[in-house]
């Protein structure tokens, strides 16, 4: 008995929600770029033959561009998770990662994060995760729902430039 205790102990402490991963990554993802608003860049989201997610492109500022998405709806209860795992090699540049707790909810909770050209676990605490509306923080509360109904990963860093991010990993923890 004593060893049962221990051991749905050590289990809850890795009550994991994995989004996507290499054993899990048949999702739909959907490019949102910023021809939605008249610009020209161009992403694309494909798996790779390690099983990953390669997102990557061109932003271009023209034409008051500047950003390309890849999302992902989902259906995410939290219950006690605090944070978002992601794993992931990139190319050095900073990109966002956005969630939303709701599919009818204009606006998405944002976090920023900077890759290396190596291998890295990034953390990011639910809480640290702020509103803002097309570029523009919101003056509202920081997320603080008990769901996710979509994840999205964005880059528009104000310039023109090529962009790669592979994600390897994002989980719930």
């Amino acid at each position: 008995m004593k060893w049962f205790l221990i051991l749905s102990f050590l289990m809850c402490l890795n009550d994991e929600i994995i989004i996507f991963d290499k054993d899990n990554n048949t999702q739909k993802w959907y490019i949102t770029n910023d021809t939605v608003m008249g610009g020209i860049s161009n992403s694309s989201v494909k798996i790779n033959n390690e099983g990953n997610l390669v997102f990557s492109g061109r932003v271009s500022i023209e034409n008051n561009g500047g950003f390309a998405m890849a999302k992902m709806p989902t259906a995410i209860n939290l219950n006690k998770h605090s944070k978002v795992v992601l794993r992931v090699k990139g190319d050095g540049k900073q990109y966002q990662l956005r969630l939303k707790s709701d599919e009818s909810q204009r606006y998405s909770y944002v976090q920023a994060f900077r890759t290396n050209t190596q291998e890295q676990e990034i953390v990011l605490p639910l809480k640290g995760f702020y509103p803002a509306f097309r570029g523009r923080k919101l003056s509202f509360g920081n997320f603080s729902a008990n769901q996710i109904k979509e994840v999205a990963v964005l880059i528009g860093n104000k310039k023109d430039e090529n962009f790669s991010l592979e994600i390897i990993k994002i989980a719930i923890q």
